[in-house]
């Protein structure tokens, strides 16, 4: 399939060091918008990148991984001293708690050619000093892309309370799709139920959130309409990259119908439900491939 027009991603590459339950060590590459850009690129989207590593063995690693999708660098990613890492510790059920190892800062990069959609998420979007740049690079180009931000919330190495909340809320406001975990909406909003959490970000100006919860399904709130969604039964390996997964596939299949790109806004605004249990559909099937296997190995187009 050909693409028409492209994704630029933006935000944070690492290199995942995964202790499994039985003792054993691997890194895999990694970062959650590093996974979301290759999951994209797997499914035929043409995808740019605004990353940082470091030149060190580790940021090799990335850059290899990155180009064996076909993911291309919107700047020079080398403004680290040292390659961010994630120490992921698998548990029994295959769920992945992290420490990290970061610093986040973003690249020079052009605002031409003009995005379709332009994707942002977890650490990137509110770490700083790179964090300001992200946002900065989204109202600049939100008059001709789709925004689509995905909270993926890391607590550990961010911390939770009102400045987290801060700058995850002004990220909201510029934004098309949010997308959270009821995990995240935990951290933000201890004080409301996850209906509550959603619509409170649904308020600031998005046309939708979709709160993914794991084993249990999603939904997707809009003003017009909520639609709920079931995961599929796998067996899984672990959950590392499944979030990012299902966010790059939400883009794809909207990608698909002809919904992206900053003149379609009021579209994304009254979606049928009927579209919308299609794409939630979708996303749950990249989903399901990238858990039955380890690490954040998305699927190919041709596996769904």
């Amino acid at each position: 399939m050909e693409s028409v027009g492209s994704v630029l991603v933006v935000g944070e590459s690492l290199v995942d060091i995964v202790h499994g339950p039985d003792g054993s060590t691997m890194e895999y590459a990694g970062g959650s918008a590093a996974n979301v850009a290759v999951a994209l690129a797997r499914l035929d989207r043409r995808v740019r990148f605004v990353t940082a590593w470091a030149d060190d063995e580790r940021g090799r690693v990335l850059a290899d991984h990155l180009a064996a999708a076909g993911v291309e660098l919107a700047g020079d990613p080398h403004v680290l001293d040292r390659t961010a890492t994630a120490a992921a510790t698998i548990g029994a059920d295959g769920a992945a708690s992290y420490e990290f190892d970061l610093e986040w800062r973003i690249p020079d990069v052009s605002d031409e050619p003009a995005p379709l959609v332009l994707h942002t998420c977890s650490l990137g979007a509110v770490l700083e000093p790179g964090a300001d740049g992200v946002l900065a690079l989204v109202e600049r180009l939100r008059d001709r892309a789709t925004i689509s931000y995905d909270v993926n919330a890391r607590p550990a190495i961010t911390g939770t309370g009102p400045d987290v909340v801060a700058l995850v809320e002004r990220l909201a406001a510029v934004t098309d799709l949010v997308k959270a975990s009821d995990e995240d909406l935990a951290h933000l909003y201890p004080q409301l139920d996850e209906e509550a959490a959603a619509r409170h970000l649904l308020a600031l100006g998005p046309a939708a959130v979709i709160v993914t919860r794991g084993g249990n399904g999603a939904a997707w709130f809009a003003e017009h309409a909520t639609v709920e969604a079931a995961s599929l039964p796998v067996e899984v390996a672990d959950t590392i990259g499944a979030g990012d997964t299902f966010g790059a596939a939400v883009v794809d299949a909207l990608w698909e119908r002809g919904l992206l790109g900053a003149e379609r806004r009021p579209d994304l605004r009254r979606l049928d439900p009927g579209v919308i249990a299609e794409v939630l559909a979708h996303a749950a099937r990249a989903a399901a491939v990238t858990v039955s296997r380890p690490g954040a190995d998305p699927p190919y187009r041709s596996e769904l």
